[in-house]
């Protein structure tokens, strides 16, 4: 299909403004090719694209309207597929809509079985009380607020490569909030710091983000690779918090009285967690295949676990209280102090299943079927020669850091892995670095600061983490200046 002159400019201005969001392309047809018909020109392409920022308005805009962001997505990914099918029917292509929607689904579904495995995990571990000990043990030691506010960073940016960014701030979040009660100027800062940190942390493991898990899955950097970005990322959260310590209050909280305990089956399935790691780590790297196999089986052995739990319970079931009274009397002894119930719940996997974070799951879906929709149109060619062809690869990279803040990093990410383009190993670590880190620069910008303005409701909003969006860039581009030196190697 011809497209008049006019067209670049316009598309140019619409990227230039919600940029790589617009080309994702998980989006050609399942070979990868281009597609067979240009649409960027046509009232399809530019309805598919108004639509589509309409719905990532409607994301942005999730705390101030309380509709979940992935509503708005799912029902507008199905709109725009409605209108790529019937725009190649029309122009007599019958089966390149139907190859690029099971494409985007099969890519869809191997990082959605990882991240269900992962979240199942992660769930099971919080039910057993793991994470409940953690926090437990912050807030009974009678820290200063600034030694509470490195310890909870610190952590934060640990656990995250594990954990992932958004279970690990919302952990160190709950720990801020209960130490800072009646300070909340600490609560803010505090909360600002644990999700950069995460964030921070997220970006130099493949499990620390879902942009660095896309970018392992894709086969672009090993495993290993990753943690070449440790010192960067480091960087990108120590300037800022360093700044920040400027405003936290003197003096310490009063230490809090917690005791829980981790339930049977705590730490052997911590244990699991990491042999599932290791699975899907060997999958990828010795048998070439998805990782997601690895993560299944894990998957797999947890349930196995969680079976044994079960029957042990059925088969050794808990004594009751008038037991417990009788057989002290009969023995001539005290009642058995234990009771019935400090028997800990059955472990039941399937409450730790419901229990995944499926808006994202679904958000998740939504966002790949949108942007694969706009990449099939076109926008996936237009937006590479405008991003990397005219800008050069490191502004682009640089330039995706920053859209991640406005907008999601997972379309942006998609976008990149989808255009493929020509670049050295350096310019990938940077892009995946600056995806993983340029959400940090609003509340907003990732899935971390958006959990935690829904738990610190109030205290910790857009503009109390406004407010330090100059420290925060101050750390964005010393870590990509730290990138350039550490990692010179990898530039070619």
């Amino acid at each position: 299909m011809a497209k008049p002159e006019a067209a670049p400019w316009l598309t140019a201005s619409v990227i230039s403004a919600a940029a790589l969001v617009l080309p994702s392309g998980i989006a050609t047809a399942a070979t990868g090719a281009a597609p067979t018909a240009d649409f960027t020109s046509h009232w399809v392409g530019f309805a598919s694209i108004a639509i589509f920022v309409l719905a990532l308005a409607m994301v942005i805009g999730e705390e101030a309207i309380h509709m979940r962001k992935s509503k708005p997505v799912m029902v507008v990914a199905g709109i725009i597929w409605a209108l790529v099918a019937g725009a190649f029917v029309h122009a007599g292509d019958v089966h390149t809509a139907g190859d690029a929607v099971r494409h985007n689904l099969l890519e869809f579904t191997e990082l959605f079985l990882f991240l269900l495995a992962a979240m199942t995990y992660i769930n099971s571990m919080d039910e057993r009380g793991v994470f409940d000990a953690l926090r437990a043990w912050l807030v009974s030691r009678g820290f200063s607020f600034r030694a509470i506010f490195w310890i909870t960073g610190a952590i934060a940016f640990v656990l995250s490569p594990i954990a992932d960014n958004l279970t690990t701030a919302l952990l160190m979040a709950t720990v801020v909030m209960a130490v800072g009660v009646g300070q909340s100027r600490f609560v803010a800062v505090g909360c600002v710091n644990i999700v950069v940190a995460a964030n921070a942390g997220g970006a130099f493991s493949p499990f620390g983000d879902i942009t660095t898990l896309m970018v392992w899955q894709k086969g672009i950097i090993a495993f290993e690779e990753f943690f070449v970005l440790l010192i960067p990322s480091l960087v990108n959260w120590l300037v800022p918090a360093a700044i920040m310590t400027v405003a936290l209050p003197a003096g310490r909280p009063d230490p809090l009285d917690e005791t829980p305990r981790v339930l049977d089956g705590g730490w052997v399935m911590v244990g699991l967690f990491i042999v599932t790691i290791g699975l899907a780590v060997s999958a990828h790297n010795f048998l070439h295949l998805p990782p997601v196999i690895g993560m299944m089986t894990g998957l797999g052995v947890l349930k196995l676990y969680g079976y044994y739990l079960e029957r042990r319970d059925h088969f050794f079931p808990a004594p009751s209280e008038d037991d417990l009274g009788q057989s002290g009397m009969m023995e001539g002894t005290a009642p058995d102090t234990r009771r019935a119930a400090d028997r800990p719940p059955a472990f039941n996997v399937f409450k730790a299943l419901q229990r995944a974070e499926w808006d994202t799951l679904m958000f998740f879906y939504g966002i790949v079927l949108c942007v694969g929709g706009l990449g099939t149109l076109g926008y996936l060619a237009l937006g590479s020669q405008f991003m990397y062809g005219d800008l050069g690869p490191t502004t682009a990279n640089i330039l995706v850091g920053l859209l991640s803040a406005l907008v999601d990093n997972i379309p942006v990410m998609f976008a990149v892995l989808s255009v493929l383009p020509e670049m050295d190993h350096g310019q990938w670590l940077l892009v995946t670095l600056t995806a993983g880190v340029g959400g940090s620069l609003l509340s907003i910008g990732s899935a971390a600061g958006v959990a935690v303005m829904g738990q610190a409701r109030g205290v910790y909003t857009f503009f109390s983490h406004l407010k330090w969006t100059w420290a925060i860039a101050l750390g964005y581009a010393a870590a990509i200046w730290t990138h350039f030196i550490v990692n010179a190697g990898a530039f070619q």
